[in-house]
């Protein structure tokens, strides 16, 4: 048995393994939609693809050190020139430095290819947000029966009915939505699309207190069918205070069209709907 092989073994099935779990990492839905969805790839959750990649990524950062120690001369003669002299900046060296940097740089100014590379994988994400569907605000499925029909203006009584109803096993209000979900085999999505009938009475059409997440990329036209807006009423609201909308531009491009931040457009619009 050879250390020195073992170590180049596993510095070669970590990485194999780590751009595996890149891959999933790349392609797999944000955070608030894997959760409220409770997506699974293989078996494994998005945070159990998330440990595996930490954990994988540290087993290959420790063979790759001793990967290094074992291959220091073989290193160490990169750095030196035909005369056998050791020179940090080489050809080699400097061609090594300025490609690094300009990943570095090129993502950090969003150029491509380095900006293309994000978009794709946004593309995907997007996707999936289409696909499995967008929880109403940041970890719904973590607030109770309670707190989540308070938040989104259910009738209490009226969706706990529902949910008997449906078969589904509530042990009280104060059980939160994700347990209500995995106690009945459910995602928390699924419990919403049950007591999504149970509005309350009188409720009139408003915007959240605060944008619900994926809302930047919803187009006009889409936020005033899912809030039970006027669409006419608002183009002519915006058009009334200088902003240019078409109903079917995201509510990114209309901020970005008329030099403002998406929180400033929300504002206006929940002030044009009637919000407080």
């Amino acid at each position: 048995m050879s250390l020195r092989r073992i170590t180049s073994l596993t510095l070669l099935a970590s990485f194999l393994l780590l751009v595996l779990t890149s891959v999933i990492l790349y392609i797999m839905p944000q955070g608030r939609v894997a959760y409220w969805s409770d997506w699974h790839l293989w078996g494994l959750s998005k945070t159990e693809w998330g440990s595996l990649h930490l954990n994988l990524g540290v087993l290959m950062l420790l063979a790759g050190l001793l990967h290094i120690w074992y291959n220091w001369k073989p290193i160490v003669a990169y750095f030196k020139n035909r005369a056998r002299e050791l020179r940090l900046l080489n050809v080699n060296s400097v061609a090594a430095l300025v490609l690094t940097l300009a990943v570095a740089v090129g993502t950090w100014l969003e150029v491509p290819p380095m900006s293309t590379i994000v978009e794709i994988s946004d593309a995907f994400k997007d996707a999936a947000a289409e696909k499995y569907g967008e929880p109403p605000y940041g970890h719904a499925e973590l607030s109770s029966l309670r707190m989540f029909t308070r938040k989104e203006g259910l009738d209490l009584e009226k969706s706990l009915a529902l949910l008997e109803a449906a078969g589904v096993a509530v042990t009280g209000d104060r059980q939160p939505i994700v347990d209500i979900a995995r106690t009945n085999r459910m995602t928390p999505q699924q419990v919403y699309e049950v007591i999504r009938p149970a509005g309350a009475a009188g409720a009139g059409a408003m915007l959240p207190d605060a944008p619900p997440p994926g809302f930047g990329r919803k187009t006009l036209a889409e936020v005033c069918e899912a809030y039970q807006l006027d669409l006419p009423d608002m183009v002519r609201a915006l058009s009334e205070r200088g902003i240019s909308a078409a109903p079917n531009q995201s509510i990114r491009e209309i901020a970005e069209k008329n030099g403002m931040a998406p929180m400033a457009l929300f504002e206006i619009l929940r002030e044009s709907a009637g919000g407080a």
